[in-house]
C-alpha cells in the first residue's frame, strides 16, 4: 500500500478514537529483563503460522458496526451524535487492531481510513452512513474472500474507491467553521 498523505481527508478531527494501553500484568509478574532470542523466535514463528481464523471475530465486529449504523438511522432521543458515532467507532477500532495480527493488512488499512472519517464528520447523516456501509461491505468482502496481506492492486483499487467516496462527501458537506 502506498503511504497515506491524506490523513483525516484534510479535515480537522472533531473527536479522537483513543487507544488505551492496558497494564501489562504479565510484565509486573515476571519483572524487568529480556527474553532469550530462542523464546522470541519461537513466539514470532507461532504468530506467523497461527492457524486461528479471524473471520468469525471480524464478522462479529462488522455486525456491531452494522448495529451502530441501524441505531444512527433511527436514534433514540437520549443519544447525542457523539455517542452515536462512538457506537460505530468502537467495532472499527477493533477491526483495525486485530486485522493485521491475523494477516488481514487490508482490513487494518481500510479500517484506519474509516476511523479517520468517523473522527471528522459532524454528524451521522444518511450520506455519512452510506459511506460507513460502503466500508462495511468492502471489509466483509475481504473477509469472505479471505484476502490476506495488502490485497495487491485490487486492494489499492478498493481503498482508493473508498477514499474517493469520502472526498465526495466532504465536497458536499464542507467543514463547518
Amino acid at each position: 500500500m502506498a503511504k497515506d498523505t491524506d490523513y483525516h481527508f484534510h479535515q480537522k478531527p472533531k473527536r479522537n478514537a483513543e487507544f488505551f494501553t492496558p497494564p501489562n500484568l504479565l510484565k509486573t509478574k515476571v519483572g524487568l529483563g529480556g527474553l532469550p532470542d530462542t523464546v522470541l523466535d519461537k513466539a514470532q514463528a507461532h504468530i506467523e503460522t497461527n492457524p486461528a481464523d479471524f473471520r468469525p471475530l471480524g464478522e462479529a465486529y462488522l455486525e456491531n458496526l452494522e448495529n451502530g449504523v441501524k441505531q444512527a438511522r433511527t436514534p433514540p432521543e437520549t443519544l447525542d451524535q457523539e455517542t452515536i458515532i462512538a457506537h460505530m467507532l468502537f467495532p472499527v477500532m477493533q477491526l483495525k487492531a486485530n486485522g493485521g495480527m491475523f494477516h488481514y493488512d487490508l482490513v487494518t488499512h481500510i479500517s484506519d481510513k474509516l476511523i479517520q472519517f468517523l473522527e471528522v464528520i459532524d454528524d451521522a447523516n444518511p450520506d455519512a452512513l452510506e459511506i460507513v456501509m460502503a466500508f462495511h461491505t468492502t471489509i466483509k468482502a475481504i473477509l469472505l474472500a479471505q484476502i490476506k496481506g495488502n490485497g495487491g492492486k485490487r486492494g489499492d483499487e478498493l481503498y482508493k474507491a473508498l477514499v474517493d467516496a469520502c472526498h465526495r462527501y466532504f465536497e458536499k458537506y464542507p467543514e463547518k467553521k
